[in-house]
C-alpha cells in the first residue's frame, strides 16, 4: 500500500502532462499536429502519413514588457472548427481556389495571467499557425523575439537562398532576395552571408517535401526569415537586421492590442502537392475593396532588359509600343531616368500614342530615401503620402497604367508599412504596381489585387551583366518554380529568344520560350527586343500573341528542383504545357496528353541549334503516353486545344 501511495504523485504528474497534449488533424487525416506545454514552454510537432516531419519545435513570443515563452500554462484547446474559404484571383497558378482546413486554438496564459492564443489550421497540403494576443492594453507593444522553430532533425536536405546582408552590394541596395540557391544541403551548412535564409524555404525529409513561408503581414509586423544556423536540424525564425528600415523608423513588430501575427506556413506532401499548393494565398488576407476595373493582367515589352539606359528615349519607347501592339501585349514598361530623358510633357504624348495602339504605359520610380546611394531617378518622389498623392494623381492624368518601384530597404516593420502605404495610395489612382529591389510579396497580391508582380529574385537582368549568372541560368530557372515562384508572382523578366549582348546564353531558345508559361507574374515583362523577335519563326510569334494573360488551373507533371520542371496550365478550354531542362544532358519526359481531354496538340521545341525552333503536331489518343525529347538545357511548349 505504501508503495502505491509513493507512485501516486508520479501517476498524477503523467496524467496532468497527458492532459496538456492535444492534436489537430487535416481533413484527410494524413497530417497530424501535436501541441502542448511542457515545463512552461509551448511546443508542437508534425507527422505526415505516420512519418515524423517535425520533432518537438518551439512556440512563443517575447515582448519588451512581458513574455510568452516560458512559464506558460495551457488552459484549454478549442473544439475542431471547419474552415472554408472560396476566392478568386487573377494573379496566381489558379483563378478559383477552395481552401479547406481544420482549426483548433490553443489557449495559454503566462505567469502574469495574460492570455496568448495559438491558432492552428491544418489542410490536406499543410499546416499554418499564428499568434493572437487577445487582451487590451493602454500602451503599444513591441516583439523582441519570436521563438518559432522547425525542428526537422539532421536527416533532412534543404534548398535555400541566402539572405543578403543589409547595406551591402551595388550602391548599398541589399537585401533584395537576389542570390542563387544552395541545393541539397544539410542543416550543418550555415548561411554564407550570416544573415539567414529567405522564404520560401524548401526541404526534403525522406520522401516528403516541405516548403516554409509566411503570409498576412500587415504594417504592424516585420517580415521574417530563417536564422543562419540550424543545430540538430532545428531551423529558427529570425527578424530582420535593424538597418532594414524606412529612415528613422523601427524594424521590430509594434502594435496596439489585440494583435494577430502573420501566419507561419508549412506546406508538405509529394513534390506535386507542394508545386500545386496555394497555401501562400490561402492564408493571406482577403482582397481590399477597390474598383477592379483597372486590374488587368497581361504582358509587356521592355527595352531596358537588353538595351539598358540609352534606350529610355522617346523614339525607342515608341518602337517598343509598336512592338507590344504587334505582339498583342497590353503594356510597355518605360524604365529609369524617363523624367529627364523623355519628360512629363513628352510622356503625355507617348501615353496618348500608346492608347491608340491599345497599349498601356508603366513608369519606373526609385523608392529610395537615404537608405542607399542609387542615382537613378525619379528618386525620393514617393516617400510621403502627400508626395504619392501628387505623383499618382499626375500619372493618372497622363493616362499611365502602372508603376514599377525599385530599391527598397529590406524587411523591417517600417519598410513593410512603406510597401503597403504605396499599395493603398496606388489603388486610389487606379495604378497597377510592380515592386523591384524588393522583398517576397508573401500573399500580398491576394490582399492587393493591383499588385501585379515583384522582383525579389536573381532575375534575367543579372544574366545580362555576368557570364557566371548566364552559366547558372538553366539550374536557377528550374529552381524557382519550387521556391520563389511557388506562391507569389515573380518579375524575373524572362525570355531572350535570340542573343544577349556580350553574353553567351546557355539555355536554348525553346527553354526561353518555355519560361513564358513556367513562370508566373501578373504582368510578364519580356526581355526580347523587336529586332530579336525578327529572328524567330512566325509560329513562335503567334504562340506569344495568343498566350493567356492569367491561368485557371495548374497540373504538375514532372520535375526536380534545379534539374527539371514540366507543368501544365489551363486557360479556358486550352492547356499549355512547358518543359525546362535544367541540366546540360539530354532528357526524355512522358506526358499523357489524352488526360487533358483535348483533340489537338502542337509542340514547339528545339531545332538543330540552340537558337532555332521546330514545330510538330502530336497524337493525343488515349492509352499511350507521349515521349518528349529535351535537348541539354533545352525546353518545349505544347498547346492542347
Amino acid at each position: 500500500m505504501k508503495k502505491m501511495l509513493w507512485l501516486l504523485p508520479a501517476l498524477l504528474s503523467l496524467f496532468a502532462n497527458a492532459q496538456k497534449t492535444q492534436q489537430i488533424l487535416s481533413p484527410d487525416k494524413k497530417i497530424v499536429v501535436t501541441t502542448g506545454v511542457t515545463d512552461g514552454r509551448a511546443w508542437y510537432s508534425v507527422k505526415y502519413q505516420n512519418k515524423e516531419i517535425l520533432q518537438t519545435s518551439k512556440l512563443g513570443l517575447e515582448l519588451t514588457d512581458e513574455q510568452f515563452a516560458q512559464g506558460l500554462v495551457m488552459k484549454s484547446m478549442s473544439a475542431v472548427e471547419n474552415v472554408k474559404d472560396d476566392y478568386t484571383i487573377l494573379n496566381a497558378k489558379k483563378s478559383n481556389i477552395q481552401y479547406r482546413a481544420n482549426r483548433r486554438i490553443l489557449h495559454l496564459t503566462n505567469e502574469a495571467g495574460r492570455k496568448l492564443n495559438i491558432i492552428f489550421q491544418v489542410s490536406n497540403d499543410g499546416v499554418a499557425f499564428r499568434y493572437h494576443l487577445p487582451n487590451a492594453a493602454s500602451n503599444r507593444k513591441i516583439v523582441l523575439e519570436e521563438h518559432t522553430s522547425w525542428h526537422f532533425g539532421n536527416d533532412v536536405l534543404a534548398w535555400l537562398q541566402p539572405m543578403q546582408e543589409a547595406q551591402k552590394g551595388w550602391e548599398h541596395v541589399y537585401p533584395c532576395y537576389e542570390e542563387h540557391y544552395m541545393q541539397g544541403i544539410t542543416p550543418a551548412t550555415p548561411s554564407p552571408t550570416g544573415a539567414g535564409w529567405v522564404y520560401p524555404a524548401l526541404f526534403k525529409k525522406q520522401d516528403t517535401w516541405i516548403l516554409l513561408t509566411e503570409a498576412a503581414i500587415d504594417s504592424t509586423w516585420c517580415a521574417s526569415r530563417l536564422q543562419s544556423t540550424a543545430p540538430d536540424g532545428e531551423y529558427k525564425l529570425g527578424f530582420p537586421d535593424q538597418r532594414e528600415v524606412f529612415t528613422g523608423k523601427g524594424y521590430l513588430p509594434e502594435f496596439a492590442l489585440p494583435m494577430y501575427s502573420p501566419w507561419r506556413i508549412i506546406t508538405m506532401g509529394s513534390l506535386k502537392t507542394v508545386a500545386e499548393s496555394t497555401l501562400g494565398t490561402d492564408l493571406a488576407r482577403p482582397a481590399i475593396k477597390i474598383d477592379p476595373s483597372f486590374i488587368k493582367p497581361g504582358k509587356a515589352s521592355w527595352s531596358w532588359a537588353l538595351l539598358k539606359d540609352n534606350s529610355v528615349v522617346y523614339d525607342i519607347q515608341k518602337q517598343f509600343i509598336d512592338y507590344a501592339a504587334d505582339m498583342r501585349w497590353q503594356y510597355c514598361l518605360v524604365d529609369v531616368d524617363w523624367d529627364t530623358r523623355i519628360g512629363y510633357d513628352k510622356m503625355k504624348e507617348l501615353a496618348d500614342y500608346a492608347a491608340t495602339k491599345k497599349v498601356g504605359l508603366i513608369l519606373w520610380f526609385n523608392s529610395s530615401g537615404d537608405w542607399n546611394t542609387t542615382k537613378y531617378h525619379p528618386k525620393s518622389a514617393l516617400l510621403t503620402r502627400e508626395q504619392r498623392e501628387q505623383v499618382f494623381s499626375r500619372l493618372q492624368g497622363l493616362g499611365i497604367k502602372g508603376v514599377k518601384i525599385d530599391f527598397f530597404n529590406g524587411d523591417g516593420r517600417s519598410m513593410m508599412q512603406y510597401y503597403l502605404d504605396i499599395l493603398h495610395d496606388a489603388a486610389k489612382y487606379k495604378l497597377l504596381v510592380n515592386f523591384h529591389g524588393a522583398t517576397l510579396p508573401r500573399g500580398w497580391h491576394r490582399t492587393y489585387p493591383h499588385l501585379m508582380s515583384a522582383e525579389g529574385v536573381k532575375g534575367f537582368e543579372m544574366i545580362t551583366f555576368n557570364q557566371s549568372d548566364a552559366d547558372a541560368a538553366p539550374n536557377h530557372c528550374t529552381m524557382l518554380p519550387f521556391t520563389r515562384n511557388a506562391f507569389d508572382p515573380m518579375d524575373f523578366t524572362p525570355m531572350s529568344l535570340y542573343k544577349i549582348p556580350q553574353i553567351q546564353r546557355k539555355t536554348t531558345s525553346a527553354f526561353e520560350l518555355g519560361l513564358s508559361v513556367a513562370f508566373l507574374s501578373g504582368i510578364q515583362h519580356y526581355a526580347e527586343t523587336p529586332e530579336g523577335m525578327t529572328h524567330v519563326p512566325d509560329y513562335v510569334k503567334d504562340f506569344l500573341r495568343n498566350l493567356p494573360n492569367h491561368w485557371d488551373e495548374v497540373r504538375f507533371i514532372d520535375g526536380f528542383p534545379g534539374k527539371l520542371y514540366v507543368v501544365a496550365r489551363q486557360a479556358g478550354k486550352k492547356w499549355y504545357i512547358a518543359g525546362l531542362n535544367g541540366e546540360a544532358v539530354a532528357k526524355t519526359v512522358q506526358v499523357d496528353l489524352s488526360s487533358f481531354r483535348t483533340k489537338k496538340a502542337t509542340m514547339i521545341t528545339d531545332g538543330k541549334d540552340p537558337l532555332s525552333f521546330e514545330q510538330q503536331n502530336l497524337p493525343v489518343a488515349g492509352g499511350k503516353k507521349t515521349t518528349v525529347e529535351m535537348q541539354p538545357n533545352g525546353g518545349f511548349v505544347i498547346v492542347l486545344e
